[in-house]
């Protein structure tokens, strides 16, 4: 708010005219996306939510981006959104594809699809954001409607006794999580949508995982394996080659 709020005021006109868009843009990429994962988390395991996640929301938005932005699937494309997604799953599953057929699926599950389908939709939305609206107002807008609409929630949560026991812990958690993970994100995010397309970007999303193995070496001391260096090689690889086909 203290960076947007003077490009909010002179771009008021702009927002005025796109309110629906905007309204569109909150529920998607705010309001039910963050909603859908942390229920999904509730329900399912870790390696189930990072797979369907990971995986799923780079090929909606690959689909969606094409039939809606005709945004063109060309075999450089396809052949990057195959590398990307094998090297995620192939860490995953631990280097050995058989342990995937122990996955159990649960409604967690289905949580953790509908999360990936409505950011797979935020996506080509961003695209399509209007050029009188810059993205820090845009992430202001899109943050307090969002806001707005998960508010009647939140008061039904409060009133039928849900509280938050508040610790140091709990407070810097929530604190990386807005700052970091939706201000910083969400505005590298979107930017990047706006140079490379949103197809295109949504396949980065498979780094993902790969990051988080090599924060956790790092963070939490666990084993870096052969196996983090294949998948990282295959997501890589992927993304180099999605980016060698000349964009649209």
């Amino acid at each position: 708010s203290p960076f947007a709020i003077k490009r909010f005021k002179q771009e008021w006109p702009v927002v005025k005219k796109s309110g629906l868009y905007l309204v569109a843009a909150a529920l998607t990429g705010v309001a039910l996306f963050n909603t859908f994962v942390y229920i999904a988390a509730h329900y399912t395991t870790a390696i189930n939510l990072a797979l369907i996640g990971t995986t799923s929301s780079p090929i909606f938005a690959v689909i969606l981006s094409a039939i809606f932005l005709k945004e063109k699937i060309g075999p450089l494309k396809m052949t990057g959104m195959i590398l990307c997604i094998a090297g995620v799953v192939y860490l995953l599953c631990k280097g050995d594809f058989q342990n995937l057929l122990a996955l159990r699926f649960t409604a967690g599950d289905g949580w953790a699809l509908l999360a990936a389908f409505t950011f797979a939709i935020y996506s080509p939305l961003v695209r399509k954001k209007p050029t009188g609206i810059s993205s820090i107002n845009f992430l202001f807008v899109t943050f307090w409607t969002g806001v707005l609409l998960l508010l009647p929630a939140f008061l039904i949560g409060v009133f039928n006794g849900a509280s938050i026991q508040w610790t140091p812990d709990l407070f810097l958690i929530i604190l990386y999580l807005g700052v970091g993970t939706s201000v910083i994100s969400f505005l590298c995010w979107n930017k990047a949508i706006g140079h490379l397309g949103s197809g295109r970007t949504a396949l980065f999303g498979n780094l993902i995982p790969v990051f988080s193995s090599i924060e956790a070496a790092i963070i939490l001391h666990e084993k870096f394996t052969t196996v983090h260096v294949i998948s990282m090689l295959a997501v890589f690889t992927g993304i180099v080659v999605v980016n060698l086909e000349k964009k649209e």
